[in-house]
């Protein structure tokens, strides 16, 4: 691997103490590159390179922002394979999930490149005293981006591209497990025109004590995380002391509901999409899939039918559906989640056995009979298990639904548009997928309510959270 230090200043860095650590292949749990791992010194020496490149950087046109984002998914969408590449190396996600990443990813670009020249203000008469009201967006500061190891281009680039097209400059600290794929994002964008120090890229085995010495600056104003709701919590605890702008998109525990007028092909396609995109290891994956008593047969029928076909594998191998999951301790808690709803009472429709050999992989499992009182009701599964419920009630089903201290996405499947969109209201989520296993968008303000987070990602939204609002009260 050619990247494999500290991105600080424009200039790659051993660290301060030349501390590494290795990244690992999960497919064959052999080692792939030995990573710089970043201390405190080395978090000052970026906040330093992004104070000093913040200034030039907001003070650029919004245009001339925007020319540089375009050129950066250019760059980008002429090099999907080799990025492609990248994640599934230290990922594992199967080629073509790597692929829909990688493009996904490079997509953040353009849209933010499009919004860059959009920040609109507002005057007008204040109706009391005549005074003109105006009001603007300026960038808000320097930014602290901590990325998962999930989507280790998606979610670098969801936060990188509207930051930038704000005015800001940003650090960034990728997964420890995933660190690879934003090391190598930054040469792409040299070329692009991003300035020395407008985009610092520190991997450390030290995320926690990193993290808090970096908010804890009073030059940092923003915070955006991708994560756990364990860990957001604790780092809005941290952003506290300094009132940082918090942008949190946390953990989910997302409902699908098939109800009984729903098209079979339909719902069996977009829950495949719901559960499987990225083997499950998402926030927006579902998690509990209650399907109405009257097709819970068939539906669960084809649906075991369509994931046992699934062939697993590494996932550098073309013809592979199914990678393995990112780490052990991920694979056997998935493990554990099936082997307690079995000694529960649930039924595997199929899989639900782990294979022998090198890799942490787990097979596409389906469970039906699952009872409430399964943990992977309850808890995020992150893996490549689906627990089918069935339901007769649809009040009861919306009950169960929001029955949860999570509110990131739902997803809804019936052919009667009037009682899906009175569903769609009347559920507790950020998101709602209806008839479509598939949320995520550039476009789309995405996030969450409840403990699944604070603010959104992409759309106009996405940029406003790296903006602060000023008012100016002006008579003339």
């Amino acid at each position: 691997m050619e990247f494999t230090d500290l991105y600080i200043n424009g200039a790659w860095v051993p660290g301060a103490e030349k501390a590494r650590f290795d990244v690992v292949n999960p497919a064959t749990e052999e080692v792939i590159a030995s990573v710089a791992s970043a201390e405190i010194s080395d978090a000052d020496a970026a906040l330093d390179a992004a104070e000093a490149a913040m200034k030039d950087w907001a003070a650029r046109t919004p245009r001339q922002r925007s020319e540089v984002l375009r050129k950066a998914w250019e760059l980008m969408t002429a090099r999907l394979e080799e990025f492609a590449h990248y994640i599934t190396l230290e990922n594992g996600k199967a080629r073509a999930d790597a692929m829909g990443e990688a493009t996904y990813a490079a997509e953040f670009f353009r849209w933010f490149s499009e919004e860059a020249v959009r920040a609109d203000g507002m005057l007008t008469h204040a109706p009391a005293s005549g005074a003109r009201i105006m009001v603007q967006h300026k960038p808000a500061g320097l930014a602290v981006l901590v990325t998962p190891w999930n989507y280790p281009a998606a979610m670098g680039t969801r936060k990188i591209a509207p930051a930038l097209a704000a005015g800001c400059a940003v650090i960034i600290k990728p997964a420890s497990e995933t660190p690879l794929t934003m090391l190598a994002l930054m040469p792409l964008l040299e070329e692009a025109g991003v300035p020395p120090g407008l985009v610092n890229v520190l991997p450390s085995k030290r995320t926690g004590a990193l993290v808090d010495h970096m908010l804890h600056d009073p030059r940092v104003r923003v915070v955006s995380f991708t994560g756990s709701t364990g860990v957001g919590r604790k780092l809005l605890h941290a952003a506290a002391d300094q009132v940082l702008k918090p942008a949190m998109e946390l953990g989910g525990n997302a409902p699908l509901i098939v109800f009984d007028d729903a098209d079979l092909d339909v719902a069996v396609e977009g829950a495949m999409l719901a559960k499987m995109r990225n083997l499950g290891e998402a926030c927006t994956a579902a998690n509990r899939i209650y399907v109405h008593e009257a097709v819970a047969e068939e539906f669960t029928q084809r649906f075991s039918a369509a994931m046992g076909a699934l062939k697993v594998g590494n996932g550098t191998d073309p013809s592979v559906d199914v990678g393995p999951l990112v780490n052990a301790d991920t694979r056997d808690k998935v493990a554990e989640f099936v082997a307690d709803a079995v000694a529960k009472g649930a039924k595997i429709e199929i899989g639900g056995t782990q294979p022998e050999g090198p890799g942490f992989f787990y097979p596409p499992t389906v469970l039906s009979n699952v009872p409430e009182t399964a943990d992977c009701v309850h808890d995020e599964i992150f893996g490549p298990v689906a627990a089918i419920q069935t339901f007769s009630d649809q009040d009861d089903v919306i009950r169960r639904a929001n029955d949860t201290e999570y509110g990131l996405v739902a997803y809804v499947f019936s052919e009667d548009m009037k009682r899906a969109l009175q569903v769609c209201e009347r559920l507790d989520y950020g998101m709602v997928g209806l008839n479509r296993g598939l949320v995520s968008d550039p476009a789309a303000p995405f996030g969450g309510v409840k403990q699944s987070g604070l603010g959104r990602e992409g759309g106009h939204e996405g940029m406003l959270e790296f903006m602060e609002t000023q008012y100016i009260s002006a008579s003339w």
